[in-house]
């Protein structure tokens, strides 16, 4: 299994996660660029999702990994939807949580590329700690636990202005393509998770499941934007059974963590 953590995160995301799939899966934690321990280059063009997506290849191809079950979560999510659309090759099972395809429109996403970009100078400026206090405080994140916070800042806080400030750049919701008229074309078994609080993205996913021939919808019941840290019973559980539904080959039964 290759897991996609969101922005301003890192391979820990999953820490939880990964220990209650490893008995089944080998369980790929990849800090993406820019954020956790990965390299922060200058050019927010490196960030760009075209290349994010080959980085992802190269990484199976380096393991020598021919099949994998996708799971990415929100930004992450973004970036698997877009693995799955440009190389499905290698993807078994696609499940993205709170994730979206994008802006509709060229007008939405010029508006969101200079709001990322003046959250990207601010994050120069004033640096990741003040970054981890603005970004915890957002409304989409009210649902978090004072413990899941605490647990997410100190993540945040081990990333770098550059790498943040980039990644917002290149691979922002608003330097993001838009793959809403290609969801047809996924032709992979694909889970929509959702938190039920979570009223935009759910909205998102619902008509996401509209579009996507193979789409199941799961909707967790007491959770917000961030299920696998808020309700990760619920969420093991539900990714699991669709795996399980999938019928997984025998191959699948290693167990590790990378």
């Amino acid at each position: 299994m290759l897991l996609l953590h969101g922005f301003s995160g890192s391979g820990q995301n999953w820490a939880e996660i990964a220990e209650a799939l490893q008995d089944k899966y080998l369980v790929i934690m990849p800090d993406l660029l820019g954020q956790g321990r990965s390299e922060s280059p200058p050019s927010p063009t490196r960030y760009q999702i075209d290349f994010a997506t080959q980085d992802l290849i190269a990484l199976l191809q380096s393991l020598n990994i021919d099949k994998v079950h996708l799971l990415g979560y929100s930004m992450g999510g973004r970036l698997a939807l877009a693995l799955a659309l440009e190389y499905p090759e290698p993807i078994k099972t696609l499940t993205l949580e709170s994730a979206s395809p994008g802006l509709e429109s060229q007008s939405e996403r010029v508006v969101r590329v200079r709001a990322d970009e003046v959250l990207a100078a601010r994050i120069e400026r004033e640096g990741v700690a003040w970054f981890a206090a603005y970004w915890e405080a957002l409304p989409l994140f009210s649902t978090q636990a004072p413990e899941i916070r605490a647990k997410l800042r100190e993540i945040r806080l081990a990333n770098t202005p550059m790498g943040l400030a980039n990644s917002l750049r290149g691979m922002g919701t608003g330097a993001q393509p838009s793959f809403w008229a290609r969801l047809a074309e996924l032709k992979i078994p694909t889970l929509l998770i959702v938190g039920e609080k979570d009223e935009k993205f759910t909205d998102i996913a619902q008509r996401m499941a509209e579009l996507v021939p193979s789409a199941h919808l799961s909707i967790v019941s007491n959770s917000g934007h961030t299920i696998h840290q808020e309700q990760p019973e619920q969420y093991i559980r539900v990714v699991r059974a669709f795996l399980d539904s999938q019928s997984l080959r025998a191959g699948d039964q290693n167990s590790s963590v990378l």
